[in-house]
């Protein structure tokens, strides 16, 4: 590569391929690319065409701010250290195993069993990233296995897995729940399929991890409007933009399903958008409002670069490819400060906006099962989490409590 003229596509392309042969894993890549999509949307905005440690440099004093490094929230650092990543492999062709999670190769009598027990997950549709997760926590516990001489699954006993169990005292809650519910798991399908004689899969210590749900960020009608008007459409990216936020904000579609937008998903004529939802792989039928038909003509005839992909949104700048829904996080969060609004505290991405929608239905009586339909939950269960944000309602649902006599203070002070 030649250091002046490397273009964003070429450096990322390199450092992913130099970052999978040292064995990252996929959820790992995932993580970095999603990061190095935050730069790709910085260099667009200002019109760099080659990535540069001075662009680098750049967008990481960009991202500070007025702060400092150690300011900065965990997610934000995650993003700074990617992108270090891409000029320290540009100059270096190297990067330095600083972050890198390999996971162990499941080898040997017990790791074989442990492979057969993923492939079996596999058939229930699990994620590759949970596959992946699988595979480090069965290795953390062949490590362990290895570490005693144990190299038969029939000779893992109660005692071992108690053992084991207890090794895990400095890990995090989180870490400990899961690592025990994928040997737990593991366990009872070695009994399942005749490997071992006793289901010791029962012996594994409970771990229960509660979490309460965090309550969802929401903008009010004012903030949403606030935020569509402040776009600039006068320009091929700010018609794009638009377009995209209107989706997001009227419909409530998901990033991933609003990036992976195709033009067979339009449906003119019976002023309809059906999309085939990425998360829960069901489809959905929403109407193609009359301001978001319009914002996509507008930006199919003067906006959009010239492209045979069949997805609606491209980037800006060659090579024109579709967008990823990091890209329109940090879209929506560019004109959220554009128009004003204070975000702290709060989630501020195409989430928050889909949030929100709910929030707008729910202060208009929309039956909950409608709005379940809207949003393309499977089930209204889902949908129940948005009452907490219907403050109004809730209200309602407050019991009065009964004055207390005076004569029971007057009680406790004879007492």
């Amino acid at each position: 590569m030649e250091l002046s003229k490397v273009t964003f596509e070429e450096v990322t392309t390199e450092t992913a391929a130099y970052l999978k042969k040292m064995g990252y894993s996929q959820s790992m890549m995932s993580q970095y690319h999603a990061a190095w999509n935050h730069l790709k949307t910085f260099m667009s905005e200002h019109g760099e065409l080659y990535f540069t440690a001075y662009v680098a440099e750049a967008f990481i004093y960009d991202m500070i701010g007025n702060g400092s490094f150690n300011d900065l929230k965990p997610w934000k650092k995650q993003i700074a250290t990617s992108v270090n990543t891409l000029t320290e492999y540009m100059e270096t062709k190297s990067v330095k195993f600083r972050r890198c999670k390999i996971f162990r190769e499941l080898n040997g009598p017990v790791g074989l069993t442990m492979l057969e027990y993923v492939r079996h997950r596999r058939g229930y549709g699990i994620s590759a990233t949970t596959e992946d997760e699988y595979r480090y926590h069965l290795g953390q516990f062949i490590i362990y296995l290895n570490a005693k001489n144990i190299a038969s699954v029939v000779e893992i006993n109660k005692g071992i897995i108690i053992d084991y169990a207890n090794s895990m005292g400095f890990a995090s809650p989180y870490t400990r729940h899961r690592n025990l519910s994928v040997l737990k798991g593991y366990l009872y399908f070695l009994y399942e399929n005749n490997l071992i004689e006793t289901d010791i899969s029962k012996t594994v210590p409970k771990c229960k991890r509660v979490r309460q749900p965090k309550l969802p960020s929401t903008y009010t009608r004012d903030e949403v409007e606030r935020l569509i008007g402040a776009i600039d459409r006068s320009s091929p990216k700010g018609k794009r933009d638009y377009a995209m936020i209107l989706i997001t904000a009227r419909l409530g579609l998901r990033a991933t399903d609003v990036c992976d937008l195709k033009f067979n998903s339009l449906l003119w004529e019976q002023n309809l958008i059906i999309v085939k939802q990425n998360k829960t792989g069901q489809m959905l039928e929403l109407p193609l409002l009359a301001e978001i038909g319009e914002a996509i003509i507008d930006y199919l005839k003067y906006g959009r670069p010239k492209s045979e992909l069949p997805y609606v949104f491209l980037h800006v700048i060659p090579p024109y490819d579709r967008l990823n829904r990091s890209t329109l996080h940090s879209i929506i969060c560019l004109y959220m400060r554009l128009a004003g609004i204070k975000f702290e505290n709060r989630r501020h991405g195409p989430h928050a906006l889909r949030h929100s929608l709910a929030g707008i239905l729910l202060e208009r009586k929309t039956p909950v099962p409608v709005i379940s339909e809207v949003l393309g939950h499977l089930s209204t269960e889902s949908t129940r989490y948005y009452l907490r944000i219907d403050i109004d309602t809730l209200r309602q649902c407050a019991i009065d409590v009964p004055p207390v006599s005076t004569s029971f203070y007057g009680r406790r002070a004879r007492s």
